[in-house]
């Protein structure tokens, strides 16, 4: 009922940490993930997603940061699944569920952190890099990208939340077409079906991103984190139950932190509240 993770550890504020696969970035209370595989599209191989992982668990941990942004570098987003990684697995099946079951630790902890998470998407995000778009709770993307499934077209099914995710996100009728006929989408058409947020022309990608970061920055932490939490969570809850929590959570906010006071006394002093 609490706000869950840490938010007494300031870490990374201001630091850029380097890893082999990915880099992290925190500056005015933004964390930023970049995958740094562009030789290779960003595909995601098991390195790559240890690192993932240690890098949300740390930015988890970063009580100055308001949300993060993943992105790739290079032509593209996220192409998936490293294929040249399952040249090994076919030698040794044994290592695929390994694989599979960190592939989704890291979507999983991506979607648990406290903070609002959005991808920022151009060039491609396939297969498994469309997987890591939907476990962002936000996307802008740029309307010339190109995302899908596409495990049909090579005998393939998911194995990072596809089936999963895209009927939540996009309703069953418009999930079984890109599964099953494994056509791409533009960024355009994403927001449409309401994959991702929002679209912009690549040259204004940049400024659409900030322009929604601007609405987050100064925001109650202890709030992001619950109003994240208990909207994941109504996925799963009847109404009423959902209902519940959330009046329980409110109840609980105001005894444990000192956010809403501050809040309230803002608006009656006609000034921003401070976080």
């Amino acid at each position: 009922m609490g706000a869950g993770g840490s938010a007494n550890r300031c870490p990374l504020a201001g630091d850029r940490m380097e890893y082999s696969n990915i880099t992290l970035s925190v500056g005015d209370r933004v964390a930023t993930l970049s995958l740094n595989r562009p030789d290779a599209l960003n595909a995601l191989n098991p390195d790559l997603l240890a690192e993932f992982s240690h890098a949300v668990a740390a930015v988890s941990d970063d009580c100055s940061v308001k949300a993060m942004v993943v992105r790739g570098e290079g032509r593209g987003f996220c192409a998936g699944a490293d294929l040249l990684y399952f040249d090994e697995v076919f030698e040794d099946l044994s290592l695929l569920p390994d694989y599979v079951e960190d592939l989704n630790d890291a979507f999983f902890a991506l979607e648990a952190m406290p903070i609002p998470t959005i991808a920022v998407v151009h060039g491609y995000a396939l297969a498994g890099g469309m997987e890591l778009m939907m476990a962002c709770d936000m996307a802008v993307v740029a309307e010339d990208a190109r995302i899908g499934d596409q495990h049909a077209n090579f005998g393939l099914i998911p194995g990072g939340g596809s089936t999963q995710r895209l009927p939540r996100r996009v309703g069953m009728p418009r999930a079984m077409e890109l599964l099953t006929t494994g056509r791409w989408l533009s960024g355009k058409e994403a927001v449409e079906w309401g994959l991702a947020l929002r679209s912009a022309p690549p040259e204004f990608l940049e400024a659409e991103l900030e322009s929604l970061l601007e609405g987050l920055r100064a925001k109650s932490r202890v709030g992001l984190n619950l109003m994240k939490s208990l909207a994941r969570r109504s996925q799963d809850l009847p109404l009423r139950d959902g209902v519940a929590l959330e009046g329980a959570n409110f109840t609980h906010v105001f005894a444990t932190s000192s956010h809403p006071r501050e809040g309230i006394r803002a608006f009656k002093e006609k000034r921003h509240p401070e976080f």
